[in-house]
């Protein structure tokens, strides 16, 4: 398939309670295995492909050695590729705009893009993060080829108390609106485990709602019901792999 074909057929896999399930991978062997097994898309995990080069979450790893790997997995299998591009590796709109330039022409066909501010503290205010959006859209519109912008908040993996993830809702659905607005095509809500909470932004949010799998979520099939349109797993594929390395290394005798 072409570019443009992945990222047409990978925005149509998008459906409120028909999910997608991405297993997140690391790597063009990872990418393949996963592909191999049946997968509709392949997604990479930002600490995972960090960690299986040596380095730690956070863009630590340097942005060409990064695209480097993103084109080996984008020639090796033949799937639509979405990038977890952490915050694009870069703070002003322009900056932004040009390194999603490079992730496309790498061969990705979707990008993760966060709202922490990576390396400092909080979030980026909705106005400044709306810029960086619609660059980065831009970027794409430039390209010809519909970007599957995956607007991700952070709101709830920086509140650790998820009794107060319920006062959060009012905001995260106004970034929402804001993200979508400004060209996002997606809302992914990493952190947010509560079923009525999940179910409360996949009712008010009119992109296609993400939420990761991670300790407290409901299963999958709670999930579809809910009206999640994209489940993916982060970094637990990676560690669950690296652990069942170890151990089988453990076991020799």
């Amino acid at each position: 398939m072409s570019q443009l074909d992945k990222a047409r057929d990978f925005a149509e896999l998008h459906i409120s309670g028909k999910t997608l399930i991405l297993y997140n991978i690391w790597d063009a062997g990872s990418a393949n295995v996963i592909a191999k097994a049946g997968a509709q898309a392949i997604a990479t995990g930002s600490l995972s492909v960090a960690a299986a080069q040596g380095f730690a979450d956070g863009e630590n790893i340097p942005l060409e050695f990064l695209l480097q790997i993103i084109r080996r997995i984008a020639v090796t299998v033949d799937l639509p590729l979405s990038v977890d591009f952490e915050g694009c590796f870069a703070v002003e709109p322009v900056d932004v705009g040009a390194n999603v330039a490079h992730v496309i022409n790498a061969g990705a066909i979707g990008i993760n893009f966060e709202d922490q501010i990576v390396g400092g503290s909080g979030l980026y205010p909705e106005i400044e993060q709306c810029l960086r959006l619609e660059a980065a859209r831009g970027a794409a519109k430039q390209a010809g080829v519909p970007l599957f912008i995956n607007a991700r908040t952070d709101l709830f993996l920086k509140e650790t108390d998820q009794d107060k993830h319920k006062d959060l809702i009012p905001e995260a659905k106004a970034r929402a609106a804001a993200y979508q607005d400004a060209g996002a095509s997606g809302f992914f809500v990493p952190g947010l485990v509560q079923p009525e909470l999940i179910a409360e932004i996949c009712d008010q949010v009119t992109m296609p709602v993400n939420v990761m799998m991670r300790g407290g979520a409901p299963d999958m099939t709670t999930l579809a019901s809910l009206g999640v349109a994209r489940i993916s797993f982060g970094p637990g594929p990676y560690f669950k792999a690296m652990d069942d390395l170890a151990q089988r290394y453990r076991a020799i005798d």
